[in-house]
């Protein structure tokens, strides 16, 4: 695992965190920013496993 793949899954949970939170307490501000967040990690952690296969293809 890379660092673009650690953050990326950790800025995803925060974003599920927030997004949850946002619902409870009825913010809709607080759910869009999470969703957000989301998705900047999903395409961080995306990224990383790019870069990660690209360097397994150049150890074969």
């Amino acid at each position: 695992m890379n660092k673009d793949q650690v953050k990326g899954t950790l800025k995803d949970a925060a974003g599920k965190v927030q997004e949850t939170t946002g619902k409870v307490i009825g913010s809709t501000e607080q759910q869009v920013k999470g969703i957000k967040k989301q998705v900047e990690g999903h395409a961080q952690k995306t990224v990383g496993d790019i870069k990660e296969a690209v360097k397994d293809a150049r150890q074969k």
